[in-house]
């Protein structure tokens, strides 16, 4: 007897993906992680929400009906990504000065809206605007394609700051918002480099079938890649949100009684 388990790497991905992210949920639901960190906790069932449609749903609907899905829950992702770093940074600078968190905020935004203007290419607006079903569409996938890149980079500037001021508020090492803000960080990191590598491999012209076929299998190593770096992302949270963080217990001890409940 033969058995044909046909186990293609990124398959294997998927399913350890799919398999963390609900372990994640799990430790967030189960330790009481998601009442501290809700949209977080959204972010991540919502996740898993579009991992599964997309593998579920795939050839058992029609391509636009299932495109409007797809597109639908990556605004909404996108939209809460962006909900998820204002949570980790009010986390991590609680008790910054109002003045200095303006700034801070400001020159995050002024870098980041700066490198996604420059960064294409930018369709057509008449394309955008045209009265059809297919141009909004496109519009809400441009939307969900440049507020993910907002959020990419933005995480990249958030990380940066929590890692060098955030000790001296409530994001010191070994605390949850600091390792997950280290974690979405690493993943955005990974997700940058994915797409410049993306990119340069669209400017090159195959000049035969065994150079197109060359440069799509090293495009499928990279995005496998970078796909096993955002599951060591997961595993990271996992461990990371299962263990209390530093001194828990000990504040937890001298609570009284009613202030326990």
């Amino acid at each position: 007897m033969h058995f044909n388990f046909d186990f293609t790497t990124a398959r294997v991905l998927w399913t350890l993906t799919f398999a963390a992210l609900l372990v994640l949920l799990v430790v967030l639901l189960g330790r009481d992680r998601a009442r501290r960190f809700p949209w977080f906790t959204a972010n991540i069932a919502l996740l898993a929400l579009r991992l599964l449609s997309s593998r579920e749903l795939t050839g058992r609907m029609p391509q636009l009906t299932l495109g409007a899905i797809l597109i639908t829950l990556a605004d909404v992702i996108a939209v809460v990504g962006l909900l998820v770093l204002v949570e980790m940074a009010r986390r991590a600078f609680d008790g910054l000065q109002r003045s200095l968190w303006i700034v801070n905020s400001a020159g995050l935004l002024a870098g980041a809206g700066v490198v996604l203007a420059a960064w294409g290419p930018w369709p057509a607006w008449k394309t955008l605007t045209a009265d059809s079903h297919l141009a909004a569409l496109r519009l809400m996938q441009l939307a969900a394609e440049k507020i993910d890149l907002l959020v990419i980079l933005l995480t990249v500037g958030l990380g940066l700051l929590v890692v060098l001021f955030g000790p001296r508020y409530k994001a010191g090492w070994r605390s949850h918002v600091q390792r997950i803000v280290i974690g979405l960080s690493t993943a955005a990191i990974g997700q940058i480099a994915l797409l410049v590598a993306l990119q340069r491999m669209a400017r090159t012209a195959p000049q035969s079938r065994a150079e197109f076929d060359r440069i799509m299998s090293q495009r499928a190593n990279l995005i496998n890649a970078d796909s096993a770096l955002f599951v060591a992302v997961l595993v990271w949270w996992i461990v990371c949100l299962w263990i209390d963080e530093p001194g828990a217990n000990s504040e937890a001890a001298e609570l009284p009684p009613e202030e326990e409940r």
